[in-house]
């Protein structure tokens, strides 16, 4: 992978990790323009999704450090039940990532463009959906953290837009916008933070793919700046 392409990878999983179009199917697509082979694919990919994920933290970080200053006053207050409902919507994605890890990793070694193209029409749909029916506006439930959940866990296809399938159903649940986009944007940082520390300490997490540390740089690098940007515009 030269710099180049690593750093316009990188711009585009900033951009898209954001808006609701599908991070993963995007970062396919320019994989496939480029040539990449599957081993940098998979690679490249999880670096600058913990890049993106690292720019949420410094966006969000007064809403996370307010969650955890209510988690360590042990006691059931509005933190404790916000954090038990991110809990349970990672259930989901959790019984994905285990039982199905190999078949998740596949998604990302050539998927068919005619499918990644597919799962982006699925993508608008859902969107669109939205736009048609207006559910009646509730508060959000363990009930609605894990269908929300479950949206999330479908959202491992590329293609499928995780902040636009979560988002979208959360809205059709009647949870409200700014309400259900907070929780979808603090609901991923646990199963990817934990996929990555996983992978560390398995050894699994090594440059089997002969990626050169710039490009792993500059791809890190490029996806931080502009994923905080676009998330303090969100």
């Amino acid at each position: 992978m030269e710099w180049y392409e690593a750093l316009v990878l990188g711009i585009v999983q900033g951009l898209t990790e954001f808006l609701p179009v599908s991070s993963s199917g995007h970062i396919e697509i320019g994989k496939a323009l480029f040539g990449i082979s599957g081993g940098e694919n998979l690679y490249f990919s999880i670096v600058v999704h913990g890049a993106t994920v690292l720019s949420t933290i410094v966006v969000l970080r007064k809403e996370i450090l307010k969650l955890f200053s209510g988690l360590f006053k042990f006691k059931m207050n509005e933190e404790t039940n916000y954090i038990l409902k991110i809990g349970v919507s990672m259930i989901p994605v959790a019984v994905v990532g285990l039982l199905f890890k190999d078949v998740v990793e596949s998604l990302f070694d050539g998927s068919a463009m005619w499918f990644i193209g597919a799962m982006l029409l699925i993508t608008a749909l859902l969107l669109w959906f939205t736009h048609i029916f207006k559910a009646k506006e509730k508060s959000m439930s363990y009930g609605h953290a894990f269908i929300i959940g479950i949206a999330q866990a479908i959202a491992v296809i590329p293609g499928i837009s995780r902040s636009g399938a979560t988002i979208a159903t959360g809205l059709l649940l009647g949870n409200k916008k700014e309400e259900v986009a907070k929780f979808s944007f603090l609901m991923v940082l646990i199963p990817i933070l934990g996929e990555n520390f996983l992978d560390l300490v398995s050894g699994s997490f090594t440059n089997n793919a002969s990626l050169s540390s710039s490009s792993l740089l500059i791809g890190f690098v490029s996806a931080f700046v502009v994923g905080l940007l676009a998330c303090s515009f969100m």
